[in-house]
């Protein structure tokens, strides 16, 4: 059962008195029923958190006059905030090279319906998927990178992001680097899943990095993409137990299980808006 049409309300401020209450008193003058409230205050930071699902139908107005209203009390507090409507449909594209489980598996939650998204195109450096894209009736986009061309491909990728209106980029195992000037373009907005628990075993073949080392736990991260490889703030992770026994193709193999749940929750805490960050961390209220 789909649910209700919300308006999702995030926050972050300095933290003080009164917040809460000064929100929830605007909330309330304008008959705005509450369904979901999350706050996190962090005292080594002196910053505050809030995440507020209100029902949309309860309030008189809509999400432009909404956001109108609520501007003099963010001002009054000085808040970094957004509110999103549930009734639209977050755009994501995805990026993939030749590693098909976490394309195949976003494509199977999408089908089904268990992600309330839309997929306007998916782009790859290699033609491996067309088929298997299209047969879903998504477009497919073709954009070589080489070290010649990755300039050019890059300022490819970025026109059909905007022709698609993105609202968000997938790296479903993108395996390029992109580019500084195209991180910084879309802070907060491109999601990438690393075959791996980071900060350890950073770039390529991490599950043999592991391996090597001996590791008990192997593990894999969904984290935004910043200009610094694989340092972006992390949205979520989760680790699978080995031991001596299993070989690197066992652990690879593992890996491609944990990467597919992995990206599947922390796409979702993104669409859902459910993740703030604050400068290398993030808060994500569950």
């Amino acid at each position: 059962m789909p649910a209700a049409h919300h308006f999702t309300l995030k926050i972050s401020c300095p933290d003080r008195v009164g917040i809460v209450a000064r929100v929830s008193t605007f909330l309330a003058e304008h008959n705005g029923w509450i369904t979901e409230s999350n706050y996190h205050a962090d005292a080594e930071g002196k910053r505050f958190f809030m995440r507020q699902e209100i029902l949309a139908d309860s309030l008189v107005f809509g999400i432009d006059e909404l956001i109108e209203r609520f501007a003099p009390i963010a001002n009054e507090f000085g808040m970094d905030w957004s509110i999103s409507d549930s009734a639209r449909k977050k755009r994501v594209v995805i990026l993939v090279s030749k590693q098909e489980h976490c394309l195949y598996d976003l494509l199977a939650r999408w089908h089904a319906q268990e992600l309330n998204i839309d997929i306007p195109c998916v782009i790859s450096n290699h033609e491996t998927f067309r088929g298997f894209v299209e047969w879903h009736g998504i477009p497919f986009h073709h954009v070589p990178v080489t070290s010649e061309n990755k300039a050019d491909a890059y300022r490819k990728v970025v026109e059909l992001f905007e022709a698609a209106a993105g609202d968000v980029m997938v790296l479903a195992r993108y395996m390029q680097i992109l580019s500084p000037e195209l991180c910084d373009r879309y802070p907060g907005k491109i999601i990438n899943i690393h075959h791996s628990f980071l900060p350890s075993f950073v770039g390529a073949k991490p599950y043999h990095q592991a391996f090597t080392r001996g590791v008990k736990l192997i593990g894999a991260t969904c984290h935004y993409v910043t200009s610094e490889l694989d340092q972006g703030p992390i949205i979520e992770q989760d680790v699978i137990r080995v031991d001596h026994s299993d070989e690197p193709d066992d652990l690879v193999r593992y890996g491609k299980d944990i990467e597919k749940a992995v990206l599947a929750r922390g796409l979702r805490y993104h669409l859902e808006d459910r993740v703030i960050t604050h400068g290398n961390k993030t808060v994500v209220f569950r």
